[in-house]
């Protein structure tokens, strides 16, 4: 990997045995990642970013002006997000196995042995939101491969710094961010969908939109929602 300047924008440009350039603005800070094939040189790699400053100018602003949670410390009423639900934690101390449930909609009690340290109990908490968000992805993938007529050979979930999921076509699988837990069941529902539709097209040109217009109407609506929900603490990197 190296770096280009264009006025006061640095771009990482990595390349790649790919046949498209491939133009990203991450988050947090809105870094920009070029891939480029291995034939293009860099003042073409030049001209492609300038084409695109606008857009590059918007995402930024956006991830500038985006709301940001502070980092979890994992202590007594701290707040938490379940499937789009804000509740507060109740920490309680105990003899036994450590385990999590949900109280009245209002609090996620965290059962700990005493005397656990913060990082014991964000394990904790993390592997309940792992098994929840699994359990709810196999009916919905079953529900939407009946739909838009494709099959998911395999799926995961993972954490993930700078997507909400991503599809490996040739294998037919799908992966989805551990993130995604603490979000809407409508917006998981999106990401799957739109994962999915990676396998009729791989591209996000107007094919893709057509399709996603066509099986979910109102999917602008989840992305949006995505977008305009808090970032996470995590050091988002590439």
């Amino acid at each position: 990997m190296h770096q280009i300047s264009i006025g006061e924008l640095t771009v990482d440009v990595v390349r790649k045995d790919i046949k498209n350039l491939h133009l990203a603005v991450y988050p947090p800070e809105g870094r920009v990642r070029v891939a480029a094939p291995l034939r293009i040189d860099d003042e073409a790699v030049r001209l492609a970013v300038i084409s695109k400053l606008p857009w590059i100018k918007r995402q930024q602003k956006k991830f500038q002006t985006q709301e940001r949670q502070t980092a979890r410390e994992y202590v007594y009423h701290e707040s938490h997000y379940y499937f789009g639900q804000r509740y507060l934690l109740n920490i309680i101390e105990q003899k036994g196995p450590s385990h999590v449930e949900v109280h009245n909609k209002t609090s996620i009690n965290l059962y700990i042995p005493i005397g656990s340290n913060k990082s014991r109990r964000e394990q904790v908490l993390q592997e309940w939101y792992r098994r929840e968000l699994k359990a709810q992805i196999p009916p919905l993938i079953k529900k939407w491969e009946e739909i838009i007529g494709v099959t998911v050979d395999n799926w995961g979930v993972k954490k993930m710094k700078t997507k909400w999921g991503s599809c490996n076509v040739e294998a037919r699988r799908i992966w989805l961010n551990l993130e995604l837990a603490k979000k809407s069941i409508e917006c998981l529902e999106y990401i799957i969908v739109h994962e999915m539709v990676h396998l009729l097209e791989r591209k996000h040109n107007d094919h893709f939109r057509e399709l996603m217009d066509q099986f979910m109407p109102q999917w602008r609506l989840y992305r949006d929602e995505l977008n305009h929900a808090p970032l996470g603490h995590e050091n988002w990197s590439y």
